[in-house]
């Protein structure tokens, strides 16, 4: 199987998709939530010069995106980080997460931010694995449980 990711607007089709799938999984994960729920994102912001969004396609089907969002002139957030269920398990999320990484410090930012919640085990293992840290709340959000950052420096 081949895998690719691409850099594509977030507001494509593919990637339109792949973020109303996200949404109905965040739906089943924390009853209750919304879009209105989460902070908000503009497609403007995902695209260069501040942001990037990327698409994960394995065997040419579309199965994977997310995105960077600038929060400050050294600082990105990764945002709507999302793998089909049947893409999961293949290292996509996790060579999605790098190149996000790798996207980010080609911008220019020292280190990234994300978060999730407990009714995300995976996810938060990848990001742990990953090595993400625990940090202080940046942001309000009724169903994130944890606030991580990561150093792109040399030595993090």
């Amino acid at each position: 199987m081949t895998t690719e990711l691409r850099v594509e607007p977030a507001d494509s089709a593919a990637s339109l998709a792949l973020q109303q799938l996200f949404f109905a999984d965040i739906v089943t994960r924390y009853p209750g939530w919304s879009p209105a729920s989460s902070q908000s994102v503009e497609v403007s912001e995902l695209a260069p010069p501040g942001g990037i969004w990327l698409v994960a396609y394995l065997d040419g089907r579309p199965v994977g995106c997310g995105g960077l969002q600038a929060l400050d002139p050294h600082t990105a957030e990764v945002r709507r980080i999302y793998l089909e269920q049947d893409a999961r398990g293949r290292g996509i999320g996790r060579a999605l997460l790098r190149e996000l990484e790798r996207r980010a410090r080609g911008l220019g930012y020292h280190r990234v931010r994300l978060t999730t919640g407990d009714s995300q085990p995976a996810a938060l293992g990848l990001f742990r694995s990953a090595g993400y840290r625990e940090i202080a709340p940046f942001t309000d959000g009724e169903f994130t449980t944890h606030w991580m950052e990561k150093s792109l420096t040399p030595a993090g």
